[in-house]
């Protein structure tokens, strides 16, 4: 009786240190080391969708930026096989051509997993600890992701030529993106009070072995300025079959118009 009452008391010493590991927030990955670049811009074009034309007058006024890269930087929340660790990360887009994804999940602040996504020249591959995964059903989430990503620069669905919009309703439109040959889409849903983007959904493959696509939902929660642009700061992440956000991404960093280009094929921080 004493040996598994000591051993009980183990268990929940360990189950409570675990907890507290996992409570943690990690130190932020240092600012991208080059300042944001000449910011041109372009007029808003007539004729968009009634929620699309009301979000970017508000948003930009009657001319866009003309974003050519953007670097995201900050701490996160991430479930991984059950379990929600405390991450860091920084996401690096070629605007509407590649990117790649830095992400280290942390135990009492220390990074216990790397990760490097990649997305580059229409091919994705995901570096993991456990393995690599990279094929066509990689390749069509990855494109999802690049587009779904832009939401924190959206003046790229104007400015990138290829994108079209198409109005649904007075609060919903389809965003329709190239890949490849080509278009997916993203269902784009504003918030009917402060007409920001509010949910972006779309079908993707969860994996290089799932059998068929899985609604993916993008939830941009906050909206606050960072250096003078109007940029979400907390947005989720939810697979419709799991019901509840499985990433949560707090920005605390955004460079624009910096080069990107030999960094998105580096790995680490």
């Amino acid at each position: 009786m004493k040996i598994l009452l000591i051993g009980l008391g183990i268990l929940l010493l360990l189950s409570l240190l675990g907890w507290i590991g996992l409570q943690i927030k990690p130190a932020s990955l240092s600012s991208y080391p080059q300042e944001n670049g000449k910011l041109k811009t372009q007029p808003l074009p007539a004729g968009l969708p009634t929620p699309v034309m009301s979000f970017y007058s508000q948003l930009y006024g009657d001319r866009l930026p003309v974003i050519e890269s953007f670097v995201i930087t900050g701490r996160a929340k991430m479930r991984i096989m059950g379990i929600t660790f405390p991450a860091r990360f920084r996401f690096t887009h070629l605007a509407g051509q590649g990117y790649r994804h830095y992400i280290e999940l942390t135990f009492f602040g220390i990074p216990i997993m790397k990760v490097n996504e990649y997305y580059l020249d229409g091919k994705g591959r995901l570096e993991l600890p456990f393995g690599v995964e990279e094929g066509e059903k990689i390749n069509q989430g990855a494109n999802l992701a690049l587009w779904a990503e832009s939401m924190w620069m959206p003046a790229i669905f104007i400015s990138d030529p290829r994108p079209h919009w198409q109005g649904i309703d007075q609060d919903t439109a389809v965003l329709f993106i190239p890949f490849g040959e080509d278009e997916q889409q993203l269902i784009v849903r504003f918030d009917q009070q402060s007409g920001m983007i509010a949910i972006m959904e779309s079908m993707r493959y969860k994996g290089s072995d799932s059998e068929r696509k899985t609604l993916w939902i993008n939830e941009a929660a906050i909206w606050e300025e960072r250096d003078g642009i109007l940029t979400p700061t907390t947005a989720s992440v939810t697979w419709f079959d799991e019901g509840t956000p499985w990433a949560v991404f707090t920005v605390e960093d955004v460079r624009y118009n910096v080069d990107v280009e030999g960094y998105l094929c580096e790995k680490g921080p």
